[in-house]
């Protein structure tokens, strides 16, 4: 058997999500079909991780098996993308990797970014890919909030009540919140999240940004361990799967 690591890019918006599931289209299942086809043998891809409904990605990182080796790997990513492009997904690398390489328990971090476009008007041209938001946030105190989140912490409150983690317990490695332009960039690492974990904790920060809150409120959702204490979680097409670090 030989192995291969693809790098992917897709729009997540008419997707149910990244893993195949009955209920609708899945980014997996397109891109397993797709290979499937073009080698003429049954391929499963295995990504280093799960993107909810509506949740976009700029490299997510994917691995599967095949029998042959494949020779021109230019003319199979070519090919592929013939049948992906029309389905808002493409793939942008693909590399052969050694048989010990998976893309799920090889990642050592993984990086997420959220989007706030904070400004009156909203954008026709990246409907779906921000979050807009007409009033002013406070850079200076969603700052200062995410230096609370960073760290080892029980993140019990801010996952979904449909988490199947064995463990609450994260470490954030970093939270940054740059303002570029109309736009508000946060850029989250760790080695794994909950679901949802990202989406609440920015909608959280966002409390603390129109000083809805203070600091002791998210203080009280993260000593809480409880979801009910916790801000509603950003929407989901404001949100990248950025990078994967091995």
């Amino acid at each position: 058997m030989y192995r291969y690591q693809v790098l992917i890019e897709y729009d997540g918006k008419d997707y149910v999500g990244w893993q195949k599931q009955k209920n609708g289209k899945s980014i997996q299942s397109q891109i397993q079909n797709c290979i499937s086809k073009i080698l003429k043998e049954k391929i499963k891809l295995y990504g280093s991780g799960r993107t909810d409904s509506g949740v976009h990605a700029i490299n997510q990182s994917a691995h599967f098996d095949t029998k042959e080796t494949i020779i021109n790997l230019f003319k199979f990513l070519s090919s592929l993308n013939h049948f992906l492009n029309p389905k808002k997904i493409t793939i942008k690398k693909i590399n052969k990797k050694k048989p010990s390489f998976h893309s799920r328990y090889s990642a050592k971090e993984r990086e997420y970014k959220y989007i706030i476009l904070n400004r009156n008007a909203p954008s026709v041209l990246e409907n779906y890919k921000v979050w807009h938001l007409k009033k002013k946030l406070d850079l200076n105190s969603m700052k200062k909030g995410a230096k609370k989140l960073v760290g080892t912490h029980n993140f019990n409150a801010f996952r979904s009540s449909n988490c199947d983690a064995e463990s609450p317990i994260k470490t954030i490695k970093k939270i940054s919140i740059i303002k570029k332009n109309e736009k508000i960039i946060f850029t989250f690492r760790s080695k794994s999240f909950l679901k949802n974990q990202v989406r609440s904790m920015v909608g959280c920060l966002k409390y603390l940004g129109e000083k809805k809150w203070k600091d002791r409120d998210l203080d009280k959702v993260l000593n809480s361990k409880s979801r009910k204490f916790c801000a509603p979680p950003a929407p989901a097409h404001g949100l990248f799967l950025s990078k994967v670090i091995y």
